[in-house]
C-alpha cells in the first residue's frame, strides 16, 4: 500500500486527486480483466466528489444532477462491483461507502479515522490489529470472517482550525 495522508488538506487540489482516483480504478479492473463500466466510472466518481462517505441514495442524488435518475438496484450493483476490487469501502457506522485509491484488494485491513466534525473518512492500514483482534477471538473458540475498525475522532485540519 503506498503512504498517502490519512487526511487530505482542505486546500488540496481535488480535481486532480480525483483524476488520480480513476485513473488507478482503470488500471485495477484493467490488470483484473474487470469492466469498468460507465455507470461503474459515475458510482465512483459521485463517490470521489468529496472525502465523505455517502449512502446509496446519496449516490443517486449526486448522479441524478448530471443523468436520468439511475435505479437503486443498479447503483447497489455498482457498489458491489466497486467494493470487490477494493475501489469502495463501505462505512458500516454510516450505512455509507467511501471511495478508496489506495492499492490495496478488498480483504486487506484497513481502520477508518472518521472525523466527528467535518465528517471526512481517513484511511490507515491495520493488519497487526486485525491481526490481534483474530488470535483474541480465535482463543475464544470464535471463528472470525471479518472486521472492520472504525475509530472517531478528530481530523487535523479540524484540530487545527480549533
Amino acid at each position: 500500500m503506498s503512504l498517502k495522508p490519512a487526511f487530505p488538506a482542505p486546500d488540496h487540489d481535488h480535481g486532480r486527486c480525483t483524476a488520480e482516483a480513476i485513473h488507478h480504478a482503470e488500471q485495477v479492473c484493467a490488470n483484473r480483466a474487470q469492466r469498468f463500466t460507465p455507470i461503474r466510472r459515475q458510482v465512483l466518481q459521485a463517490l470521489l466528489s468529496s472525502h465523505r462517505p455517502l449512502g446509496a441514495y446519496e449516490v443517486i442524488e449526486e448522479l441524478a444532477r448530471s443523468m436520468p435518475r439511475p435505479a437503486p438496484i443498479t447503483v447497489y450493483r455498482a457498489l458491489e462491483f466497486l467494493m470487490a476490487n477494493g475501489l469502495v469501502h463501505r462505512i458500516e457506522s454510516r450505512n455509507a461507502y467511501l471511495a478508496c485509491a489506495h492499492d490495496h484488494d478488498a480483504a486487506a485491513m484497513v481502520a477508518f479515522l472518521i472525523c466527528e466534525r467535518c465528517g471526512t473518512v481517513g484511511e490507515i492500514p491495520a493488519a497487526p490489529v486485525a491481526q490481534s483482534l483474530s488470535v483474541a477471538a480465535r482463543a475464544s473458540g470464535f471463528a472470525p470472517k471479518l472486521s472492520v475498525v472504525e475509530i472517531t475522532g478528530t481530523c487535523f485540519h479540524c484540530q487545527k482550525a480549533a
